[in-house]
């Protein structure tokens, strides 16, 4: 049977962004031989990872965080060996990373996003590269650590299939590499490291309820590892928790374009209606906004995002580059948004109307009610009051025509779901049982069931990648 691999290797890591380099680096310094698969061609690796934040976030106490952890989950709790893991390998996380080589640095001041939850006092703010964000350094950093190992990294190779013996363990890949089948053999075990389903129409359509959501990362992301555990025979858990945000989708360009109103504040949400259906800034944190008093999904539905020409010439609505380095078109694309939005709305991204009425028309929204929500919005700027709970700073009137707009189908960030895994990071089947040498970490199948903070992405990558790589690099060879 030695003869059906074209590669052997002892570990074999699925995918390059975070947890995957994070896992081909925890298994190559336990002794392992190591292989990398990385779908995406050179330059453009890196999955979410390489065009993130690049941010980690700082645990002040391991304890406290797992606290903190439990609060974010709420009635969607987790084992409790992943919270004390989870906990303890993420206040690791910046030793290990100083032992690569990394200078960690802290990323301005930020707060917890959810301060009045129980532990929200041991999060520690935003940790970055010598405390910058974006520009792909904590990627590129982990990257050339991979590389400096030996670890054969083949990219443009996507894997296909999980292959299993008679008993179900896990003994290998089948791949593709230059359009034929790669067998590669894993004598100990398997780490899948391969994102999100973000770009899976059909899967965001089923588990998320967006149908027709553009992207804003790596397209890198389609759910590969997902199925590829399923048909091996792994149980599935929180599929439905994702992030997603303001965004418009851009013709000609991969992914959609991020959309935040640093410049001003002036600009109103409204549904199919043409009504505001809630304070469009409320108390959030990274897909989560205080709702009525819980914590729900926001942006959870496609809305109809409404400006006026104060706020167009007030800035760009997508940050650029000097103030937010992330995002597939920014950083891979290349693509600057212009200053005043005019190049965006002279591609039709954004639509422009005398009147919110002749807006409405063409957001395909209710013109009455528009124009009524308009006239509302301003009233409630004018006595400093919004019935909705908007923050009175952010109180700006849309009073300046031309009026624009867009519609945010919402942009999907990332998504939270995939293979069910423990605290070891293995991959358990729909009984609670170990799919043997089966190993997952990283948005393939994130550990927050509910709310995450800043930094909590990258972080759980890291930490769950070296749990996964120690423990695959420790099982005994086929």
């Amino acid at each position: 049977m030695s003869d059906k691999w074209n590669r052997k290797a002892d570990v074999v890591v699925l995918g390059m962004g975070a947890a995957g380099c994070a896992a081909a680096i925890a298994a190559t310094d336990a002794g392992a031989s190591v292989i990398l698969l990385e779908k995406m061609p050179e330059g453009r690796e890196g999955g979410n990872t390489r065009i993130s934040g690049g941010i980690w976030y700082n645990s002040l106490d391991p304890n406290g965080m797992a606290v903190y952890l439990r609060s974010l989950c709420g009635p969607y709790a987790l084992p409790e060996g992943i919270v004390q893991v989870w906990a303890e390998e993420t206040y690791k996380n910046t030793e290990w990373l100083e032992s690569l080589g990394v200078t960690p640095g802290v990323h301005a001041d930020y707060k917890p996003e959810y301060p009045e939850l129980p532990g929200a006092e041991f999060y520690g703010g935003y940790l970055g590269v010598k405390g910058e964000m974006g520009q792909q350094l904590l990627w590129k950093a982990l990257s050339a650590a991979v590389r400096d190992r030996g670890v054969e990294v083949l990219l443009d190779t996507p894997a296909k299939e999980l292959v299993t013996d008679s008993d179900g363990v896990v003994t290998g890949v089948v791949a593709s590499s230059g359009g034929q089948p790669l067998r590669v053999e894993a004598r100990r075990g398997v780490v899948l490291a391969t994102g999100g389903f973000e770009n899976n129409p059909e899967m965001v359509r089923d588990y998320l309820r967006l149908p027709g959501s553009p992207v804003w990362g790596s397209p890198a992301g389609t759910g590969d590892g997902i199925k590829m555990a399923q048909k091996a025979g792994a149980d599935l858990w929180h599929m439905d928790n994702m992030m997603a945000t303001l965004g418009l989708a851009a013709d000609g360009f991969e992914a959609g374009m991020y959309v935040m109103f640093i410049f001003s504040q002036g600009f109103i949400c409204v549904g199919n209606d043409g009504r505001r259906p809630h304070n469009e800034i409320p108390p959030q944190g990274h897909g989560h906004g205080l709702i009525e008093g819980d914590y729900e999904l926001f942006q959870r539905r496609p809305l109809h995002v409404v400006f006026d020409e104060a706020a167009r010439l007030a800035g760009p609505i997508s940050p650029p580059k000097e103030i937010l380095p992330v995002g597939w078109n920014l950083l891979m694309e290349g693509y600057e948004w212009s200053v005043d939005n005019s190049a965006e709305i002279e591609k039709g991204w954004i639509q422009k109307g005398d009147t919110p009425a002749e807006l409405a028309e063409k957001l395909g929204t209710d013109p009455d009610a528009l124009e009524a929500s308009v006239a509302s919005w301003n009233e409630a700027c004018a006595a400093g009051h919004d019935p909705l709970g908007r923050p009175e700073p952010t109180l700006t009137p849309l009073e300046t025509p031309p009026y624009y707009g867009f519609t945010s189908a919402p942009l999907l960030g990332w998504t939270n779901g995939g293979p069910r895994r423990n605290e070891k990071a293995q991959v358990l089947d729909p009984f609670g049982e170990v799919i043997a040498r089966l190993y997952a970490a990283g948005t393939v199948s994130s550990t927050y069931s509910w709310c995450k903070d800043g930094g909590f992405h990258i972080g759980d990558a890291l930490a769950f990648g070296r749990v996964a790589g120690r423990n695959a690099a420790a099982e005994p060879p086929l």
